[in-house]
């Protein structure tokens, strides 16, 4: 069975991510969606709504689900049985700054390969940082964000 992890923080999850979440599906028989806990970043939405919004995305599709993890990307492919990790790209800078983790991740479990994807073009500029900071300014995400995100954060429990 072709298992797979894709890590990030998905604060939010953006339509990029979505993009390349939906291409790689035809790869793998299990994509997790790995929320990693970073000590150096203080996320905007909390871990159970991200949780939340990748199940709600994805409830009609089997082969994606979503956890959270601590630590090293390389254990948490161990945990659950991934021999491959998928990253996104968007700029030749992404893709330097990911070939360095990959060639980690390689060196800590050589049996885990990573994946690259590039994103489409539309969504080039579609990061979560700048998401955040389009939130926090009131301006308008509709463009970037999946309708589960948006209706969370425009009607806030």
């Amino acid at each position: 069975m072709r298992i797979c992890l894709f890590p990030g923080t998905f604060d939010p999850i953006t339509l990029g991510h979505v993009d390349i979440i939906n291409r790689s599906l035809d790869l793998f028989d299990k994509l997790y969606i790995g929320i990693g806990r970073n000590a150096n970043k203080a996320p905007m939405f909390s871990e159970d709504e991200r949780l939340d919004w990748i199940k709600e995305i994805y409830k009609d599709e089997p082969r994606v689900d979503a956890l959270v993890y601590e630590g090293l990307t390389a254990e948490c492919c161990k945990r659950i049985g991934a021999s491959y990790i998928l990253r996104g790209i968007r700029y030749v800078s992404d893709f330097e700054y990911e070939k360095a983790i990959a060639d980690m991740n390689r060196s800590l479990d050589p049996s885990v390969e990573t994946i690259f994807l590039t994103c489409l073009p539309q969504y080039t500029s579609v990061a979560s940082t700048l998401v955040r900071d389009v939130i926090r300014n009131g301006g308008d995400v509709t463009q970037f964000l999946p309708a589960e995100v948006l209706r969370s954060i425009q009607n806030p429990v």
